[in-house]
This record gives structure tokens, sequence and C-alpha cells, in this order.
């Protein structure tokens, strides 16, 4: 996942707006006791996806894959007021976590947290989305594309994370690596999507954003 040095990583880090004292708490909460804590977006990442938010406004969010709530929270930052954002994750162990966090941000009010499988609750969500975010099994990365993409607004933005999968991407990988292969497609079908503007950005473990024409 760390395609730069860790000494320019931490000079960025310095001069970045610094994320508050409760996501640095659910930060720290998280790497000592959940499992896989780098699947947390962190202090960049979640600054970045603060700052999308803050710049496009949205009055509606949906996020697919909650883990511990950190990106959640993030942009939730800059969602209009009287908007919502809900999140849907599987793993009901971290809905305690994740709800607790949400409470202590202020921001629960705001977010609301689904547990269950993601491809059964989005169909059933109503339209009208102006920022998606997925970041949950990289399997199924492009059914979750196109059930998103018709609940997003035209001029809506979905943002995808992990597009350059630590690389593998642009590396030979063992046959049966499904999620490489998986999120190789995903990208394949973004880019030849003639409804949206697309780019990928090289940050952090790649992160693929599009607006929908």
């Amino acid at each position: 996942m760390d395609f730069i040095p860790e000494s320019i990583n931490e000079y960025c880090e310095n001069h970045a707006s610094r994320e508050s004292e409760i996501l640095h708490d659910l930060n720290r909460h998280t790497h000592v006791n959940v499992l896989r804590p780098r699947m947390l977006s962190g202090h960049l990442q979640g600054r970045l996806l603060s700052m999308l938010s803050g710049m496009i406004k949205p009055s509606r969010v949906l996020e697919v894959g909650t883990y511990t709530g950190y990106s959640a929270i993030c942009l939730a930052e800059g969602v209009r007021e009287g908007g919502e954002l809900i999140t849907i994750d599987c793993n009901e162990e971290l809905e305690e976590v994740a709800n607790e966090y949400f409470v202590k941000s202020g921001y629960e009010s705001v977010i609301k947290m689904m547990v269950g499988d993601a491809l059964s609750i989005i169909p059933s969500l109503k339209n009208g989305f102006d920022l998606v975010f997925i970041d949950a099994d990289k399997e199924n990365y492009v059914h979750y594309y196109h059930q998103v993409f018709d609940k997003v607004n035209v001029g809506g933005y979905i943002i995808a994370d992990n597009v350059l999968w630590s690389g593998k991407v642009v590396e030979e990988f063992q046959l049966g690596d499904k999620e490489t292969q998986a999120l190789m497609d995903f990208n394949s079908l973004v880019q030849q999507d003639n409804r949206v503007i697309n780019m990928l950005l090289p940050f952090r473990d790649g992160l693929m954003i599009l607006q929908k024409k």
C-alpha cells in the first residue's frame, strides 16, 4: 500500500490539517483493538475525504464499507445541514465501536449505519445521492458500481478506494487472485464508461474519483 517513503508521508502529514481528537482516538483504538487496522482511512486520506465532501457539499452520502467509522465521520464533515450519510457494513461486531464514535463526533444525527449485505441493502435505498464512497470487499466493486450508479444524481460523485491494490494492478499476479482481477475489471469498466468523467489518483492505495455526467 505504501508507494512513497515513510519520511515523505510523515512530511505530508505534518503539513496537512490535523485530524480531530475524536478521529485521532478512533485511529488509535482501531490499531490497538481491531484486526487489519490498515483498512482505516487514516489521517491524510481522511482529510482528503473531508475536503472533497466539503467541496461537494452533499445532501445525501452513501458509504459502502464502514469498518470502524473513521471515513464516515470525515465525509460527514462536509454534509449540508439537514443532510444524511448512510453507511453499510456486514461486520456487526464493529457496529458498537462505529456508533460510539459517531456519537462522540457529534454526527450521530447525520450518520445512519446499516448492518448487512450491501448488495441486498443498496437496491432498497431511494435515489438521490450526491456522493458515494466505495471501500468494501474488492470482488464486488463492479456490482456496487452498477447498483449505485442510477442512484447518484447527475453531477454527483463516486469515489472508490484501494484501486491500485498495493501496485498489483500493474504487476504480474498469480492466477486465481480474484481481488486484483476484480479491481482491474472495475478500473477498466470506469475508464470505458462514457457516462462519467474520471481520474485515478495515485494517493495512498489509489482512489478512483468519478463524476456522473
